[in-house]
């Protein structure tokens, strides 16, 4: 039985949580959008600003989810669609993406809404994905809730070398048979071209997929709202 959390380290309450600090973040985000915005790239920008407000990495890292272009911005929110939009439509999901935000988020962990409002957190699978007492809740939460939106079908799609990707498609099989959930789990190699070039509706806080996406939903926001979840957010606005 998995007894670990997700996300939160010991630092993060004084890296994230000092009100300060999330106004530095917010006002570093600005900064890295007027660049970007630009043409300056990700990685120079990210550094300048990050050394201009004196952000360590794992900051850094918070920093470059809450930021995007005005063009980005513009681009995601035009290919956004509502809740109420996805009745008959097929979902199709960025995996690994999507459960380790949710799970950090109810883990209690900090989770960071960019300037596009997405949604990003500062963990990672690092190779290997390991489940946490939030796994199954998170994965019910997201099944109930677009069950109840009148989705068609779903598609998830997660990495395949991943360590543990297999056994993670059996839990998600099991969870769908259990709440007779429409799923389909595909494990592949690079999941993000899949996803970039559906005709669906894709389910990602990746910035390259969302850009790239025909249609995308900010699900995570939709869950958060609607079931009033506790997540402990810093907000780029």
């Amino acid at each position: 039985m998995p007894v670990r959390n997700r996300g939160k380290e010991a630092s993060d309450d004084r890296l994230f949580g000092d009100a300060k600090m999330q106004q530095k973040l917010r006002e570093a985000a600005i900064d890295m959008c007027y660049l970007l915005s630009r043409g300056f790239a990700e990685k120079s920008s990210l550094q300048l600003i990050g050394n201009r407000y004196l952000l360590n990495v794992r900051q850094q890292k918070a920093l470059r989810g809450m930021s995007a272009s005005e063009q980005q911005i513009e681009i995601r929110k035009r290919r956004a669609l509502k809740s109420l939009q996805l009745k008959d439509k097929t979902i199709v999901i960025d995996g690994f993406n999507l459960l380790i935000l949710l799970e950090s988020a109810l883990s209690g962990a900090y989770i960071f809404k960019g300037l596009d409002n997405y949604f990003r957190d500062v963990s990672g699978v690092h190779g290997s994905y390991k489940r946490v007492q939030k796994t199954e809740e998170a994965l019910t939460l997201i099944g109930n809730e677009l069950k109840a939106l009148g989705v068609s079908s779903i598609i998830w799609y997660f990495d395949a070398p991943v360590s543990n990707s297999g056994r993670l498609k059996t839990k998600l099989r099991e969870v769908a048979e259990v709440h007779n959930y429409i799923w389909e789990i595909s494990l592949v190699n690079n999941p993000d071209v899949v996803l970039a070039d559906s005709e669906f509706v894709v389910v990602s806080s990746d910035a390259w997929i969302l850009d790239r996406a025909k249609y995308n939903f900010n699900l995570v926001e939709y869950l958060i709202e609607k079931n009033a979840l506790k997540a402990v957010i810093v907000s780029a606005k």
